[in-house]
């Protein structure tokens, strides 16, 4: 229960409350309250702009990024999993490998536009800079809009 329910829980109670007051005692007692969910990251163009860019159909926006496991044996290996945001499917593409670098990207992309055709948006964090610079250029090259995720935009 955070402190808005209940400051509500205590009005229907018949206490006359303030949910500031609350949320004072609350943190004067030193209890935790909900946590605040962070705001969704902006959408960076690569000409500086900044936009919010909601799927509106099928092939609009797809988004690619990568994750890091261990196996058992303590070995590093990561895994590209690349997704269509209106259906959220992820189209069958995910690419394990030990490591993955910019052409295994531009593979796995290229397999997804035949089959699919071009994206009008890719969106990505950054990524390692080698990885997400070559992305970037071949993206344009076929036509589709890149759109990154800075890290910690607002």
């Amino acid at each position: 229960m955070g402190e808005p329910h209940v400051a509500v829980f205590l009005r229907k109670s018949g206490w006359q409350v303030n949910a500031g007051r609350i949320e004072r005692l609350w943190r004067r007692e030193g209890v935790k309250g909900s946590p605040k969910q962070p705001k969704e990251g902006g959408l960076w163009l690569n000409n500086g702009s900044c936009i919010r860019l909601r799927p509106a159909y099928r092939n609009h926006v797809w988004s690619y990024d990568f994750a890091h496991c261990r196996t058992d044996d303590g070995k590093v290996f990561r895994t590209l999993n690349i997704l269509d945001e209106f259906s959220r499917e992820g189209s069958g593409t995910i690419r394990v490998k030990r490591k993955l670098n910019a052409t295994d990207v531009i593979d796995a992309l290229t397999d997804l536009f035949i089959l699919h055709g071009p994206t009008a948006y890719m969106r990505s964090d950054s990524g390692p800079e080698t990885v997400a610079n070559d992305v970037r250029a071949w993206i344009e090259a076929v036509g589709a809009q890149t759109a990154f995720i800075e890290p910690g935009s607002p």
